[in-house]
């Protein structure tokens, strides 16, 4: 990207994370504790990004996590945080201690970004500022690379509009046993909130009951959303391993172009803002560090010599479309050859990814559907841009490189529509007797789109594609047990989520075998095979 954004704060953001990771003496001499109205701990604490021999931690001090000006209620000082973990969750065997500071530049927040830990194994962290002391969270470090492991679990989840409704599939995931959640994208959404969305029974100021394009607004849009029990208690029970899509930002917006009219230079404004909000509200490593309205998102994971997973950026550097949905001729722009959703250097570097790795499952962890999706049910054709559908050439480049390097099990974890979606992803999506390159899981929203139902006006469109063997319009999550023989998926609904308390099932289960990508339906508990709509 080629922008002229200037940088205005006197200390890049880098500069202010490291000197908050390690204070010097006369910074730690110049904080000072304040006198809390409150529990300072109200956002909770989280962990992401496990490595082998390492981790990250975060938590974000906030007395008054509703304040307006997105601060907290926090003063504009530098507040030391003691931290520490250990093997117990009583804190008997501390392994890992210290102290940082939390700065007014970052909105008091705290990432410590730990080394030094065993591999494939549990542990206990806490914050401490004063007299007070933070909630308990438990993380897990990742198993050693090319290291042989029997099995893996995780969680994909995506899409929390708070105001959508509540966040009862956090409630039972949390009961889970994970090793963590993979977070698609859409942690905030940056709409105005008032009575015409807001279905949780609370009363807001009206200072979020505007569209956030500033850093307070976006501040403020995570403390809200933060501040939901269930979410704080995922955040506490796993590492998370987060990505973003468009509503971190705003609606559908392409590299440095707005859907909503604004100049360049004021959407690069709002999108740094946006970006400093995102890195300061999650447990993210220091790669992450935004520069301005830039900012790293892409890396790899590896669990072992099991799984590979590549967490790709489909937002930030993707070409810019004039019509979210194509038709007929117009439809020939999506097959332009430079058209990217990647950006030339991610993809290059996933590329390089897919042709070095020695793992049985190579994953995909994304934002947008991927597998072609022709939502004219005619004789005619009809796509959405806003898909891989696309970034045609781009997709094809990913296939190509699939068979050209021999990749092993292709799974392509993705979410966006609110929908549960489980796909073949074919050598040539226009001929159903074409071989199976991969698969693809599509996770439901959290709340997104309140209560959805079994299916919708776009079910029969979707699974008009042979390709699409699930459509689902509920909210939930989706569950991955890995294993070296076999990738199963479960698909969980809740029924309704505008009013608490509602149970959880198993919708739609798929095993895919190692060495064969088609998917394959099998039954469960609740035995919806038979109750699977095909309309």
């Amino acid at each position: 990207m080629n922008n002229k954004f200037i940088e205005t704060n006197e200390e890049s953001l880098a500069a202010l994370v490291k000197k908050g990771l390690k204070p010097a003496d006369h910074e730690l001499a110049d904080s000072k504790t304040p006198a809390f109205k409150d529990n300072p701990f109200k956002l909770g604490v989280a962990s992401g990004d496990p490595l082998s021999d390492s981790v990250v931690l975060w938590t974000r001090l906030a007395p008054e996590p509703l304040a307006e000006d997105g601060l907290g209620g926090m003063p504009n000082r530098k507040v030391p945080v003691q931290w520490e973990v250990a093997e117990d969750q009583n804190f008997r065997y501390v392994v890992k201690q210290g102290l940082s500071l939390a700065l007014p530049e970052l909105a008091h927040s705290v990432h410590v970004e730990l080394d030094g830990l065993e591999p494939k194994r549990y542990y206990y962290y806490r914050f401490k500022v004063g007299s007070e002391f933070s909630p308990v969270g438990r993380t897990k470090t990742a198993p050693p690379v090319g290291a042989s492991i029997p099995s893996l679990s995780f969680a994909v989840a995506s899409c929390q509009a708070w105001y959508h409704g509540y966040y009862t599939a956090y409630k039972h995931m949390t009961a889970e046993e994970l090793d963590f959640v993979l977070f698609s994208g859409d942690y905030i959404y940056e709409y105005a909130i008032n009575s015409n969305n807001l279905v949780r029974p609370v009363r807001l100021s009206n200072a979020h009951n505007v569209k956030t394009v500033t850093l307070d607004q976006y501040r403020l849009r995570y403390s809200l959303f933060k501040t939901d029990p269930d979410l704080q208690a995922a955040h506490a029970a796993f590492p998370w391993v987060l990505t973003w899509d468009d509503h971190e930002v705003e609606n559908n917006y392409a590299d440095e172009d707005s859907q909503y009219g604004a100049f360049t230079y004021q959407f690069l404004q709002q999108r740094a803002d946006a970006y400093q909000a995102y890195y300061e509200n999650l447990p993210l490593r220091s790669t992450a560090i935004p520069d301005g309205p830039d900012m790293r998102m892409y890396r790899k994971l590896t669990y072992g010599d099991l799984a590979e997973f590549n967490v790709l950026d489909t937002r930030q550097y993707r070409d810019d479309y004039s019509s979210v949905i194509v038709s007929g001729p117009e439809a020939n722009v999506r097959l332009d050859p430079d058209r990217t959703i990647l950006g030339d250097e991610q993809e290059q570097w996933l590329i390089n990814n897919l042709r070095n790795s020695q793992a049985t499952w190579n994953v995909l962890a994304q934002q947008v559907v991927m597998a072609e999706i022709d939502r004219d049910t005619g004789s005619g054709e009809s796509y959405s841009m806003d898909q891989w559908d696309g970034f045609v050439a781009d997709r094809e480049r990913i296939f190509s490189a699939f068979k050209e390097y021999k990749v092993q099990n292709p799974v392509v974890l993705s979410a966006d529509i609110h929908r549960h979606v489980a796909a073949n992803l074919k050598e040539d999506f226009k001929d159903p007797d074409s071989a199976s390159i991969g698969t693809e899981f599509v996770a439901t929203s959290i709340a997104s789109d309140k209560d959805g139902s079994e299916t919708d006006g776009y079910g029969p469109v979707w699974l008009g594609n042979d390709h699409v063997k699930l459509y689902n319009a509920q909210r939930g999550y989706v569950r991955c047990h890995v294993t070296p023989e076999e990738w199963r998926t479960d698909h969980l609904i809740v029924p309704y989520i505008t009013s608490p308390g509602a149970p959880i099932r198993t919708r739609a289960s798929f095993v895919v075998r190692n060495g064969n990508p088609e998917l394959q339906e099998v039954s469960t508990e609740t035995n919806v095979k038979n109750e699977k709509t095909h309309v």
